[in-house]
């Protein structure tokens, strides 16, 4: 049973609009640089479990979508945002490696984007609503 595109996005929610998408990304790009971040769906659930995560991201156009849909759950009962951004190059990118990326995580400090990530997730809430 193949499905649809349209019903694939319906599941993959909430999907940041594009404008969202480039400031999660740079967000992204910079905890690269600090160090703050964990890729793929394995290093996710670790830093859930963990309680060190502080936002999700996931990659709504991964093929099949059920291997990271395990991670929204593990969101909500952590009480962490998540969302999803359109393809997962664009994740592989702002992580910094020439791969395709399904999921990465912004780790919890104290660092030079408390405020930015603050902000950020204040806007990832607002989606959830």
């Amino acid at each position: 049973m193949v499905e649809s595109e349209q019903e694939v996005k319906s599941r993959a929610w909430p999907t940041a609009n594009k404008k969202m998408s480039k400031q999660i990304l740079d967000l992204l790009n910079q905890a690269v640089q600090l160090r703050q971040i964990k890729k793929g769906a394995n290093e996710s659930t670790k830093a859930l479990n963990r309680g060190v995560a502080e936002l999700v991201i996931l990659a709504a156009d991964t093929e099949p979508l059920e291997i990271v849909m395990h991670i929204p759950l593990l969101c909500e009962d952590k009480n962490v945002p998540y969302v999803y951004v359109e393809k997962q190059a664009d994740l592989g990118r702002a992580c910094g490696v020439s791969r395709n990326i399904v999921s990465a995580t912004i780790l919890a400090g104290d660092t030079q984007i408390k405020n930015q990530l603050l902000e950020m997730k204040d806007s990832v809430e607002q989606l959830l609503l």
